[in-house]
């Protein structure tokens, strides 16, 4: 019998294509501190990492500013921005074929929590993890390292994360796997470049919702 796996899944890039609703709220949030962006491509850099480092890093604003960002941005993506979204074709039929190998699936994101429930609900895919971990809305926990070890943690395996896979698009998703000791398939049809994620150090690279299929199996 073949060694049941624990996947644990990113959401942004990687089961949905979030980045119109992700991008046009960053986009209301800077026009509150007067930054007209009108090129979306340009915020993109803002699906996957936590926005409070994302404002700060490609901004320059504060931590007091940023934490007022990240507010504004909540104000737009909690009814609106969170809809502007849709699954990559093939992900339900992937999840689907992964439960019944008899694997064990579960989501863990730098998105809030509340946020991450909505969209698996949203979507109709909820049942399909045994946990979802996200970011705390209070920022306490958004490094990708801690959201996979909550996650771990839930799932009784803290200590012990042989037979774990990490699925993300961007290098924070590889870097987080690595510091928590648990191995990766990084996927380069979601948001982050095939550089990023070999500059990250990802062990393998799926390009397709197929090609991640037949590796996880």
């Amino acid at each position: 019998m073949k060694e049941q796996k624990i996947i644990l899944f990113d959401l942004d890039g990687t089961l949905t294509e979030s980045g119109e609703g992700i991008t046009k709220s960053v986009q209301y949030a800077l026009r509150g501190f007067g930054i007209e962006e009108p090129d979306l491509d340009k915020l993109r850099v803002f699906i996957g990492p936590p926005l409070l480092d994302a404002f700060s890093h490609y901004y320059g604003l504060t931590r007091e500013e940023s934490v007022r960002a990240v507010g504004l941005y909540r104000e737009r993506f909690r009814t609106i921005g969170i809809y502007e979204n849709a699954l990559y074709p093939g992900i339900r039929e992937m999840l689907t074929c992964l439960q019944e190998a008899g694997h064990m699936l579960a989501v863990a994101s730098s998105k809030p929590e509340p946020f991450v429930r909505t969209v698996l609900d949203y979507f109709e895919i909820t049942p399909f993890f045994s946990v979802i971990v996200g970011a705390t809305m209070d920022e306490t926990r958004t490094a990708k390292k801690d959201v996979i070890e909550e996650a771990l943690r839930q799932l009784g395996r803290s200590g012990h994360p042989e037979h774990v896979i990490m699925v993300g698009d961007k290098a924070h998703d590889v870097i987080g796997a690595s510091q928590a000791g648990v191995d990766c398939v990084a996927v380069q049809y979601g948001y982050g470049s095939r550089e990023e994620l070999e500059t990250a150090g990802a062990p393998a690279i799926a390009r397709t919702v197929e090609e991640l299929q037949e590796l996880l199996l």
